[in-house]
């Protein structure tokens, strides 16, 4: 969202970016632990998309859904105290919902429940 902010984006294509960038972002910080310790670049891919794939889908559904109904929160500039306000509030409500989510999945043997059997 900061980028596409400063760089003046319209909200279709800001979250589009934001949601790339999580995935990206989430799966690559999966798969740098699994690789160094030795795993193959495609295990580590498909060990990345079964830990994260679910928890990273709820996080960015909840994360986009706060910032679009908090009243000019897609509008704000990067100086407003309004977008780093929801920035924060769609990311600590995201985690509220997700938490349970991943304990769920690593209780049922699935999510990072997968990573860990590598370690």
């Amino acid at each position: 969202m900061v980028l596409a902010t400063w760089w003046g984006w319209s909200n279709g294509p800001s979250i589009g970016l934001a949601v790339v960038l999580a995935f990206v972002f989430g799966y690559s910080l999966t798969m740098g632990p699994v690789l160094r310790a030795g795993m193959s670049f495609g295990t580590a891919v498909k060990v990345a998309l079964a830990a994260d794939t679910v928890s990273i889908v709820v996080m960015e559904i909840m994360d986009n859904l706060v910032v679009l109904t908090v009243p000019g929160a897609m509008d704000a500039g990067l100086t407003d105290l309004l977008f780093w306000g929801s920035l924060v509030f769609s990311l600590v409500v995201a985690f509220v919902v997700t938490v349970p989510v991943n304990r769920a999945m690593i209780a049922r043997g699935r999510g990072h429940a997968v990573v860990h059997e590598y370690h």
